[in-house]
């Protein structure tokens, strides 16, 4: 995503001691997730777990964790008793998992209509007047991100546990970087989205806050694609985890 500062890193654990304080695995997770995604790590490279720990100040149980949870969210391959490749995200990849963050914040803002409460319909009005005040008065497009996360969070939490889970696994596949870029280069930006989903909200109006919920991220779909087009990324085919291209040489 973006270059935001990292928070100052705690006292290290000993190799063999989680107890101790430091990056648990979901910090490490982020960290790493931010590092792919701002390129530090390059398409194929292998994240040694030696490495990580001397990195991260953690132990293996950390870091492997941390990779799991990268490998859950589709950045990286496991390979027993090598580690962990970090994969090729095609524009065909980037392109269908926004389509379906919209259908799902489509279905979040929905439910919020229904389901929310007068208290947390009110707090999301509330951050949403926040968030369109600070776009209008050039806040930082991460900033602005990072605020319309919280809104979303909020009306997704009206939804059953299913469909939180569904959502919260195709938002950290789609927190790209150039995500920010691409909102800050191309104004006016989806505020008038916001405006529309917004207005269906304070009506208790599913299908208008819906609408307004779906095109606010289809234009961020939209300029994604385009800043990574323009950019080159995303336009080789996914490589094969190192297993299977073993194999195939084998075969050959």
């Amino acid at each position: 995503m973006g270059n935001a500062e990292e928070p100052p890193r705690r006292p290290g654990r000993g190799r063999g001691d989680d107890r101790a304080a430091g990056p648990t695995a979901a910090e490490v997770t982020e960290r790493l997730r931010r590092q792919i995604q701002d390129g530090v790590w390059t398409p194929g490279e292998w994240m040694r777990e030696p490495r990580l720990c001397t990195e991260f100040e953690v132990g293996r149980s950390i870091v492997r964790r941390a990779l799991r949870n990268l490998a859950d969210d589709g950045l990286v391959i496991l390979e027993p008793n090598r580690g962990a490749s970090v994969t090729v995200t095609t524009l065909q990849e980037v392109f269908d998992l926004y389509e379906l963050r919209s259908a799902l914040y489509g279905v979040a803002a929905r439910y919020a209509c229904i389901r929310a409460s007068a208290a947390l319909m009110a707090e999301i009005l509330e951050k949403s007047d926040t968030l369109l005040a600070a776009s209008e008065s050039g806040e930082t497009a991460e900033e602005l991100i990072r605020q319309s996360e919280v809104i979303f969070r909020l009306m997704a939490g009206t939804a059953s546990a299913d469909a939180q889970a569904a959502i919260a696994a195709v938002r950290r596949k789609t927190r790209w970087h150039i995500s920010y870029k691409g909102l800050a280069l191309s104004p006016p930006g989806p505020f008038d989205h916001w405006r529309v989903m917004r207005a269906g909200l304070a009506a208790r109006d599913p299908a208008r806050a819906a609408e307004g919920a779906r095109n606010i991220l289809y234009y961020m779909q939209t300029e994604v694609s385009r800043l990574m087009l323009s950019r080159g990324l995303g336009m080789k085919e996914p490589a094969k985890p190192p297993a299977a291209r073993r194999r195939k040489a084998a075969a050959g």
